[in-house]
Formats: structure tokens, sequence, C-alpha cells
């Protein structure tokens, strides 16, 4: 920290550029727990470097994803915790990167508040970090904006971006889908970070309901609510290295609907055998509570599925072994059957 920077009449405005010095100063610790040897600076400077490895790639590409936590934030508002949204952050990012088969390598966050409380800002970036360990990517810089004036003082928004790397002859792509081929289901590990505007209309979110304990969650709602995204970076890398891998979808906004078929080739449909998803409580208490049709659920939320992926049935056992053995208990939910429709529930 430069002693001599202080400003007393930007701090009159709102903006106390000490209070950022602190903050950088107080999240120093978790960043270093997400170094990589590709890291080549540290946090501070007006860039991050990186060093990939290219080591035994015919023709590396460059894979990047970027997202937010959305309204998620407003349940981190509530209950006062803030050291966990920073998972879904990062859980956003690099659950997308890993689709094409790509290694996350690094991240950067950006978080935009109206009062920098440095001890807030560390324990949102403390989130980041375990983030990023779980998903094997190094934190080489961000950005922490204060804006009083278009943030309320005890509200933020928080962004970040992830840049991975896979070999062009490794990339997956969906393009060797066959019909007949097992769609294999990852478990969320709750809503996740998507479709929280209906949440908080579904239960009128306040301080006081967000502490209510729900005897079919085992928790309180608040607390089912802000259980952090999965990250799916470390089984779906042991999955790559085992079997072939297909093709693969992020679900995510939209649910079902509206991912899976991302993933499918032209000609093929993803055939889900709804009996098989693993449903979550937490979705049984919002279509009972919003009356929500069965549809808008499997086109809002994850269900229960963060995850799918597409293998040639022979390999199916061998993947569905090898996902448990990474922690995983993943399922068989449906096929790759030939048609237009993209995806079937039934």
């Amino acid at each position: 920290m430069n002693k001599n920077s202080y400003s007393d009449s930007y701090k009159a405005a709102g903006v106390d550029v000490t209070a950022g010095y602190r903050a950088v100063d107080l999240m120093k610790q978790h960043v270093a727990r997400t170094q990589t040897s590709g890291v080549v600076s540290g946090i501070g400077g007006f860039g991050g470097l990186f060093r990939p490895n290219f080591a035994g790639m015919q023709d590396p590409i460059l894979v990047s994803g970027t997202d937010g936590v959305g309204t998620k934030l407003k349940i981190a508002f509530l209950m006062d915790k803030h050291d966990t949204i920073g998972i879904d952050c990062v859980a956003m990012c690099v659950n997308d990167v890993i689709c094409c088969g790509a290694q996350p390598m690094f991240f950067l966050d950006y978080i935009a508040t109206g009062k920098n409380v440095p001890e807030k800002i560390a324990q949102i970036v403390k989130g980041v970090a375990e983030g990023c360990v779980q998903g094997e990517s190094a934190i080489v810089g961000g950005e922490t904006a204060e804006m009083p004036g278009f943030y309320p003082e005890d509200e933020y928004d928080l962004a970040g971006f992830s840049v991975g790397i896979v070999d062009r002859t490794k990339m997956i792509d969906g393009s060797k889908l066959q019909a007949g081929d097992v769609l294999i289901g990852l478990p969320s590990s709750g809503v996740h970070s998507n479709g929280f505007s209906l949440v908080r209309k579904v239960f009128d979110l306040n301080q006081e309901n967000v502490g209510k304990y729900v005897e079919e969650l085992g928790m309180t709602l608040g607390e089912a609510l802000l259980t952090p995204t999965k990250i799916y970076v470390k089984p779906m890398r042991q999955l790559m290295q085992a079997v072939e891998v297909k093709a693969v979808s992020h679900v995510t906004g939209g649910g079902f609907y509206e991912n899976i078929p991302r993933m499918m080739n032209s000609g093929m449909t993803a055939k889900i055998n709804l009996k098989a998803v693993p449903r979550l409580p937490i979705f049984d208490l919002i279509q009972k509570t919003g009356k929500i049709p069965e549809h808008d659920m499997y086109n809002t939320f994850n269900m229960g599925v963060g995850m799918v992926c597409a293998v040639a049935e022979k390999d199916a056992a061998k993947a569905l072994e090898t996902l448990k053995e990474a922690g995983q208990n993943a399922v068989a939910i449906g096929e790759v059957t030939q048609g237009e429709e993209g995806v079937i529930l039934c």
C-alpha cells in the first residue's frame, strides 16, 4: 500500500481508496491457495500473467467462459453470508469450459459494490478461491469497484471469467454422437445459480423465512437455497481419461429443455427417462409452493442433474464406475435417439 495514496474528497463522495487496499491485503491469503505452476504474476498488477503448458498438444485451443451469480446474491444479502457465493461464480464459468473438454487454467473476478467493506470483500474472494481450488484454476487478478449511488451500500454484484485450454484433437463437440449412446446425469447440489427470480417470487423471501427450518430439506430454507453450485471439473476430467465422452451439457438456466439440446447434433434427440432423474426435495418444495407446471420446472431448473454427458453404450458401465470413484452418484437418465426434437422428457 502506498501511504501517500488517499483522497479525503473522494472519500466524501463515497469512495474510500484505502478500503480497497485493505481488501486486497485481506484477500491475498485466499488467492495464494489457487496458485499453480503457470502463474507468472501475483495480484496487483495491471494484467494477470499466465504461462500455459502446451506439452503433448498438437493444436492447442483456448476456451473461455464468463458468467455471474444472478439474483442468488439476494439470498446472500438476506443471510449476511458471503463466503460461498464466489464458488457459484467460478462454477458457472468452469462448468461451461469443461463441456468441450478443456482444462480451466485461470480465473478473474469482478466485484462491484455500493460500499467497500474490506472484510466482506475478503469473504467473497474466499469463496472464489475455494471455487478455483475445486475447479483447478488460478486466480490471476480481478477488480473491486466501489460505486456509491449505483448500488445500495450493503449490496454488490459478482461476475467472473475463466480461460481454459484443449487440444483440438481432443475437443468434445458432439460430432461422434450416435443413436443408442447413453446419457449420464451428474447430480446437482441444489438449485445452483439459476432460476432465482422465480424462486424469490415463489417464497417471497425475507430475513424471517430464509431462517425457517424446513423438515423435508433438513435445513433452513436459506441454507438450502444458498448451497453452492457443484463444480464438475475434476470428475469430468477423470471421466474423459477413462472413456470417450462424446458430448456434454451444463444444465443451467433454461433447464433440460434449453441446455440438453445444445449438446445434440442435427438429427439427434436426447430421450430422458424422468423416473431416473435424481430429483431433489428443494424442487418439490418450489413446485408445490408456487404451483408451477411440470414443464416449467424442467424449463427453468436443473431438477437434480447439473451436468449431462453422452458415452457409447459399451462404455456406460465404466463411465458410471469412474464417476462413482470420483464421488459422483451419477445415473443413466436416457439415451440418444434419431429425431429433430432436441430433447424428449418421458
